[in-house]
C-alpha cells in the first residue's frame, strides 16, 4: 500500500525537497487546504506543540507499535525545524482513544501527557499503552485536546495535532466539525492518519476532518514493519549514551523517579534495536530533550533559577554535603561534560545519517513516521521554519 498524501501542490515541494533523512512520499491527488502562508513573526519565542491522538482500540496494535519504534526518530525529525537558526521549545503530548478501559463518561478518551518538554514521560505512557475493544469518538478527542492543553496563544509557533485510527471519523455526540472550528480559533492544524486503505478513509471521513482542520489527510499501513539499518557508528554512539546520562543530578521530589526513567526508557529503546536506541541517544544532544523539572543541569540554564531554592534533601545523597559553591562548580562540570559528549555524539550521527541516506537511497516508507515527518516539514514551512 502507498502512503497516500492529499495537500496543496505548494505543500508538497516544499516536503520533497528535503535532504535524505525525510524522502519523497508519491501523491496520487490533491484536496485544496485552507493552510495560509504567515507573515513573519514578530515574537521571538516560537514553540513547536504536537498533541499525538492514538487509537488503542483491538485493531491498533500495530499503529502502536510504529508509534514506540519511531518516536525518537519523529523527535529527531522536529528537532530539525529552525527558525531564524535557533531550535525553537519542542512540546509534546500524548492521548489515547477507543478504548473500553476509559469510562464512557470521559467518551473513551484519555490525556496521557500535558505539552511537555520531558520527553521520557511521552515515551513512558506511550510504552504502557495496551490495546482494547471501543468506541473511536474523534470529535470528542479532538474537542478534549483542544480544551485541556496549554496551546501557546500565538500565530508564530507551530501547533498541530495527529489523530490516527480506523474507524469512521464521525462518531460520538461530538461533531468533528465543531472540534475542528475549535481548532482553527487556536491556529491548530488538525492532520488525520487513516490506517487502511484511502478510499475508505476518504468514505469515513477522514478528509473531511483534515479539510475541516486545515490540515493533511494521509493514510497508512499500521502493518508497515519500521526498517532498522545498522551502521559503523552506532556502539560508539551507544558507549557516549552512557557518559551523556553520567552528566544528569536530579533534585525534587520526583528526581530520583524521573532520573531512574532515562535508563528505563532507554531499555524500551532498545528493545527494538540498537538503532533505535542511537535514535534515542541522539535527541538527547538536541534541546527538544529539556528536563528543567528535575535536573539541575538544564535547569540551572532556566531565567530565575535559584540554587538556594532547592531544598538539600532533595538532592542525590552524596550532594547533599556540599556547599552551595561546590554545588554550583559541579553543575558546571557536568554541563560543559554534557556538550563536550552531545558534539561527540552528533559528529558520529551526522556519518550515520550519510550511511543509511545511501542504504534507503531507492526507499519509501510507508508507516507513520514518514507521514508525520512530511507533514510538519510542509505546515511548519509556512509559519517560516526551515528544515535543516
Amino acid at each position: 500500500m502507498r502512503l497516500k498524501l492529499l495537500f496543496l501542490p505548494l505543500l508538497l515541494a516544499t516536503a520533497c525537497t528535503s535532504n535524505t533523512a525525510a524522502k519523497k512520499i508519491k501523491t496520487d491527488d490533491f484536496v485544496s487546504q485552507k493552510i495560509q502562508i504567515a507573515a513573519a513573526p514578530t515574537v521571538q519565542n516560537q514553540k513547536i506543540q504536537v498533541a499525538l491522538i492514538l487509537d488503542t482500540s483491538n485493531s491498533m496494535d500495530g499503529l502502536i507499535e510504529q508509534a514506540k519504534s519511531q518516536l525518537w526518530t519523529i523527535v529527531n525529525h522536529i528537532s530539525r525545524l529552525k527558525f531564524e537558526s535557533e531550535t525553537p521549545k519542542i512540546e509534546i503530548s500524548l492521548y489515547e482513544y477507543g478504548n473500553d478501559l476509559i469510562p464512557y463518561k470521559d467518551e473513551f478518551v484519555r490525556k496521557l501527557t500535558n505539552l511537555t518538554t520531558e520527553l521520557d514521560s511521552v515515551s513512558e505512557c506511550l510504552f504502557a499503552l495496551n490495546t482494547n475493544g471501543g468506541e473511536e469518538f474523534c470529535g470528542a478527542v479532538i474537542n478534549q485536546s483542544l480544551s485541556q492543553l496549554e496551546w501557546k496563544n500565538d500565530k508564530s509557533s507551530y501547533k498541530v495535532i495527529f489523530i490516527a485510527g480506523n474507524e469512521p471519523f464521525d462518531q460520538g455526540t461530538t461533531p468533528f466539525s465543531t472540534s475542528c472550528d475549535l481548532a482553527s480559533e487556536k491556529d491548530v492544524y488538525v492532520n488525520t492518519i487513516f490506517c487502511g486503505d484511502s478510499e475508505e478513509g476518504i468514505r469515513t471521513h477522514w478528509k473531511d476532518g483534515a479539510s475541516n482542520g486545515n490540515g493533511i489527510y494521509m493514510s497508512i499501513s499500521q502493518d508497515e514493519q519500521t526498517t532498522y539499518v545498522s551502521t559503523p557508528y552506532d556502539d560508539s554512539i551507544v558507549d557516549l549514551n552512557d557518559s551523556l546520562n553520567g552528566t544528569y543530578m536530579y533534585y525534587g521530589s520526583l528526581g530520583n523517579t524521573k532520573y531512574d526513567n532515562i535508563t528505563t526508557q532507554d531499555n524500551n529503546a532498545v528493545s527494538y534495536s540498537v538503532a533505535n536506541s542511537v535514535e534515542r541517544t541522539v535527541t538527547k544532544t538536541s534541546s527538544a530533550y529539556l528536563n528543567t523539572s528535575w535536573d539541575l543541569v538544564d535547569a540551572s540554564k532556566q531565567e530565575g533559577f535559584d540554587l538556594k531554592e532547592i531544598e538539600k534533601s532533595s538532592l542525590p545523597e552524596h550532594l547533599q554535603s556540599f556547599t552551595q559553591e561546590k554545588l554550583n562548580k559541579t553543575i558546571e562540570f557536568n554541563a560543559s561534560n554534557r556538550i563536550q559528549f552531545q558534539e561527540k555524539i552528533k559528529e558520529l550521527n551526522e556519518k550515520r545519517l550519510d550511511y543509511i541516506a545511501k542504504v534507503n537511497e531507492n526507499e519509501n516508507p510507508d508507516g507513520l513516521e514518514n507521514a508525520i515527518v512530511q507533514a510538519i516539514i510542509a505546515q511548519a514551512s509556512s509559519k517560516g521554519f526551515t528544515y535543516e
